[in-house]
């Protein structure tokens, strides 16, 4: 049984089953209904044509669906010819999908939800899991923005950005439960990147895959967090990086720089370096301007002071730092991060335990933690 064969298919289902006159809510509903369909079959009986097969037995459950809802949809329905078996139309509607997924009446959150669901072919329960939250709840949500988009044409054009952003959610995630969402984000890049030449969509899959190459480095044995600098490069994906490179480099050749380019290049240049000490500061430093010129956000403008910091001292860094709200997620540890590098101990350390108490995830509270503690113990000492 290929479950990545079905996950792949299922934008391609969806969409045949909306031009032929199914709304998006009902071709998904009957697709999902296909899908454990084909669990139930295919591994006795494995199709010769697998998306002809879930066109079918979907349009199928769709009629079934619409003439159990109210009979004048069955006079309507029945006037349509069922598709016969055979090879399926060679449409590919994974684009609009994408689009109609990422539609900006949605939440960030409902739409991360829709586009695992209708795009990435997951189940309710897969996705709750992912997230950590009751399969019921994930159900209301996807319900409720499935009723969101249920008018918006499907050959409407739709908001290329918003579409990277939904994913760039997806891979930030990470990965919990049987679904690994950062490597499901990746998926689903690479085949917006098969359908479009736009340069950000190259520089996001770039993006994701030097960040993904590192992740096995991330965490230690006993599952703390370790440092970009202080974690063991030997353990990096040397292959992916490669990869990513050379998507980056193409995309960065067309000369139409945008921020996942500009992220993907200060990644870039972390992976190059053999070791923290060789990393060539002065040129992220670089890049960050260049991505603080494109967005002017606040949080590379953040990322920008440590680069400083690394770059031109720590108080070039304490500097860029104090231009910069104090309110600002993260702010803090950085702060202590380069009161340390200058040499306050003390400031760091209490910067350190302050940080600690507002971070956003159980394993960064516990790394601040510890780098409060270990200045303290120097302290004391």
């Amino acid at each position: 049984m290929n479950e990545a064969l079905l996950r792949e298919l299922v934008p391609a289902v969806i969409g045949a089953l909306v031009r032929r006159g199914a709304s998006f809510v009902a071709a998904e509903d009957a697709v999902q209904e296909a899908l454990v369909e084909a669990v139930r079959v295919w591994p006795g009986d494995a199709p010769r044509d697998p998306k002809g097969w879930l066109v079918t037995v979907a349009w199928r459950k769709f009629l079934d669906a619409a003439r159990a809802e109210t009979s004048r949809q069955e006079r309507e329905i029945r006037v349509e010819t069922e598709p016969a078996p055979g090879p399926s139309e060679a449409v590919d509607d994974t684009l609009q999908l994408y689009f109609l997924c990422a539609h900006p009446s949605l939440t960030p959150a409902s739409a991360v939800a829709l586009t695992l669901r209708a795009v990435g072919g997951l189940t309710t329960r897969q996705i709750a899991q992912a997230y950590l939250v009751p399969e019921a709840t994930m159900a209301q949500r996807i319900s409720r923005a499935k009723r969101t988009v249920s008018s918006v044409r499907f050959d409407q054009p739709g908001d290329l950005a918003t579409v990277l952003r939904v994913l760039y959610l997806v891979f930030n995630e990470g990965y919990s439960g049987d679904v690994d969402l950062a490597a499901e984000a990746i998926r689903l890049t690479r085949q917006l990147a098969a359908r479009t030449k736009d340069e950000e969509v190259a520089g996001l899959l770039a993006l994701m895959l030097l960040h993904h190459a590192r992740r096995a480095a991330r965490t230690g044995p006993d599952g703390r967090l370790v440092p970009l600098a202080e974690q063991d490069r030997g353990l990096w994906d040397t292959r992916m990086i490669a990869e990513g490179v050379d998507v980056l480099q193409a995309a960065l050749a067309r000369d139409r720089l945008g921020e996942f380019q500009a992220q993907a290049a200060i990644a870039a240049l972390h992976a190059d370096a053999r070791c923290a000490a060789e990393t060539d500061w002065v040129q992220i430093v670089e890049w960050y301007d260049e991505l603080v010129r494109i967005t002017g956000s606040p949080v590379a403008r953040l990322n920008r002071a440590v680069a400083v910091g690394e770059a031109d001292g720590a108080r070039a860094g304490l500097a860029a730092l104090a231009e910069l709200d104090p309110a600002l997620p993260r702010y803090t540890a950085v702060a202590a991060y380069l009161h340390e590098r200058d040499g306050d101990l003390a400031t760091a350390a209490r910067l350190y335990a302050e940080a600690a108490r507002s971070a956003p995830s159980l394993p960064e509270r516990e790394h601040l933690t510890r780098q409060a503690a270990r200045l303290n113990t120097r302290l004391r000492g």
